[in-house]
């Protein structure tokens, strides 16, 4: 077997390219692996080196990142058949995903009964910020394992923030935030579509709520780009924001601690994503608030699309 790579990556979607080619450009030698052969392609045509699987990524790197879309795909690329754990040459994993605190402990507690430290370091940012380079980071673990993989995130991570010292607090982080942006969306969503039902212009209400205190991401970027343009390319999926909202609220219920406006927040979402498409970006959850009020926020007259 070859000499150990120095960074391995496993997930190479929509985030992880990007995160990967950033670790690549500054000259990290990488070691990739994606269940989709073409996204390889991409990287190795780039000077990574592929693997046949996530464990070859494991025997051959000593640092290794994922990023990955679901829980039960982290559990499984790290914990699975042919996983991570067990490989020979790791000794430091650090998980970018957003998989909710529960699934980055117990990941975590595999990987320390074989030695291995790790990482919950989610980022927020969007896959714009991630080909920017310029992502939120949030980490947590000890401050010595964080010490020596903060450079590493510093590659893709404008804001790198030491959240915690136990994998899952990075989680919470991740998915307050999202569940902030969820809630921003929203009522953006109703705000302007009770604004075009009272004969407004959409852009003009977004240049009055960004110059006002209303502003927020959606009214300062997600609907001037992707809404009131119908463009709809934000690079976020509709479903895994509706999963990542359900997983902050699943850790409330657990702690016991309520979040009234969230709960809403999460149906909302959750009514969004059954009536969407597979693939249909997070910013088309404003279909749902037209469809019930039957107008349509676009840059044209009167909203028209």
């Amino acid at each position: 077997m070859s000499a150990p790579a120095k960074v391995g990556f496993v997930g190479l979607g929509a985030m992880g390219a990007p995160l990967a080619e950033a670790l690549s450009d500054a000259g990290h030698e990488l070691v990739v692996y994606d269940r989709d052969p073409t996204r390889i392609e991409l990287l190795v045509s780039g000077g990574a080196v592929a693997a046949s699987s996530s464990r070859e990524v494991a025997d051959r790197a000593e640092l290794v990142f994922v990023s990955l879309p679901t829980p039960d795909i982290v559990r499984d690329v790290a914990c699975g058949h042919d996983g991570l754990v067990g490989g020979a040459a790791l000794k430091t994993y650090v998980d970018l995903s957003t998989t909710g605190a529960a699934v980055a402990a117990e990941v975590a507690a595999f990987f320390r009964e074989g030695g291995v430290d790790v990482v919950d370091a989610p980022v927020s940012g969007g896959v714009a910020g991630a080909r920017a380079r310029t992502l939120a980071v949030m980490a947590a673990g000890a401050d010595d394992v964080f010490g020596r993989v903060e450079p590493y995130l510093r590659c893709f991570g404008k804001n790198v923030f030491l959240v915690g010292h136990e994998p899952g607090q990075g989680q919470i982080a991740k998915l307050l935030n999202n569940l902030l942006s969820a809630t921003a969306v929203a009522i953006t969503s109703e705000a302007l579509a009770f604004g075009v039902e009272s004969g407004l212009e959409p852009a003009t209400l977004l240049d009055v709520f960004n110059a006002g205190s209303g502003r927020n991401t959606a009214t300062s970027d997600k609907f001037p780009t992707h809404v009131i343009t119908r463009r709809f390319g934000s690079g976020f999926r509709l479903g895994l924001m509706a999963k990542d909202v359900e997983l902050c609220l699943a850790e409330a219920r657990v702690k016991r601690f309520p979040l009234v406006l969230g709960g809403l927040v999460q149906q909302l979402w959750t009514l969004a994503a059954a009536n969407a498409a597979p693939e249909a970006d997070h910013t088309e959850f404003v279909r749902l608030i037209e469809g019930w009020t039957s107008t349509s926020i676009g840059s044209g007259a009167g909203g028209e699309t």
